[in-house]
């Protein structure tokens, strides 16, 4: 079947910049790639303009943009411009950059808001300073901005047309966030190793870069059981599309934790742990088959 005829050329750049988004999620990620599959057209195009302009930040702050030959101060200026970019497309609708474009054209649908977008840029710029001996609140901040503020996008985008009470709309909204949140805890988490390596950083408050102990692994990953539980309880709650996906992403992550609860604290300073494909196949059919059959954890 022929893709629909655009109706104008916006219309054909929108749908061009979409394209190119999704392009980012293929090339970075498959497990979100295998989740956002789960999702219905449009929102799972949506999604992927979510993670195309977080991925652009990443490579900025990460060492790709370094490795181009960018220093600290030019890391910074570029990064400063691509946020003034994207609030500039909230505001115009349009962008030269197809990806912010994307993000923008998202984003004015689906009512993300401004401050969800400066709290990403925020703990994004944060990277670009040396992160070591974080207290208790710049590790909350830097959560909330680098995750957090991101579930709270993808619940916009879930959310898109869909009626809920002030109630109901807490309740996701806190699962939202300590679903993004234990997502980005496990990623400190299992590149411990290779974060203080190559960029010099340690995430988890009172910590040294290159050490781990078993006592604060075991910590940390009970810190992330409590967020995927309290995600798990307003996962039914979701609209039935975004249900499917939102599991498998939990149940994924989960499965991350696990292998991280098993893995000595000595050796997740020395390799990074990993699902392996079949592993993800499974969980893909279990959690379609659970949330199907109505079943929560």
């Amino acid at each position: 079947m022929n893709p629909p005829q655009p109706s104008s050329d916006l219309d054909l750049y929108s749908r061009t910049a979409a394209e190119a988004a999704s392009r980012v999620i293929r090339e970075y990620s498959t497990s979100f790639q295998l989740a956002t599959r789960l999702l219905p057209g449009q929102q799972r195009a949506d999604i992927c303009t979510v993670y195309a302009l977080v991925r652009v930040a990443d490579e900025i702050v990460d060492g790709t943009a370094e490795e181009a030959g960018l220093g600290p101060d030019s890391r910074r200026s570029v990064l400063d411009a691509l946020e003034q970019e994207t609030l500039t497309a909230l505001s115009s609708g349009f962008s030269a950059n197809l990806i912010v474009h994307a993000f923008a054209t998202t984003a004015r649908r689906t009512g993300i808001e401004i401050p969800l977008i400066t709290a990403f840029f925020t703990s994004m710029r944060r990277d670009l300073d040396p992160v070591t001996s974080l207290s208790e609140e710049q590790y909350r901040s830097y959560v909330h901005g680098s995750a957090e503020a991101v579930g709270l996008m993808c619940l916009r985008v879930f959310l898109q047309e869909q009626h809920t009470t002030q109630e109901d709309l807490a309740e996701l909204e806190n699962g939202a966030r300590r679903l993004g949140a234990a997502f980005q805890k496990i990623n400190f988490l299992r590149d411990i190793a290779e974060d203080a390596e190559h960029l010099g950083r340690c995430y988890f408050p009172g910590a040294s870069r290159g050490e781990l102990s078993e006592q604060r692994k075991t910590a940390i990953v009970a810190d992330v059981d409590a967020d995927l539980h309290a995600a798990w309880k307003v996962i039914p709650q979701l609209p039935l599309p975004a249900r499917r996906p939102t599991a498998l992403a939990a149940a994924l992550f989960g499965e991350l934790n696990e292998r991280l609860r098993r893995t000595p604290a000595q050796q997740l300073l020395e390799q990074r742990v990993s699902v392996p494909s079949w592993v993800k196949i499974r969980l893909l059919a279990s959690t379609v088959l659970s949330v199907q059959s109505g079943a929560a954890r």
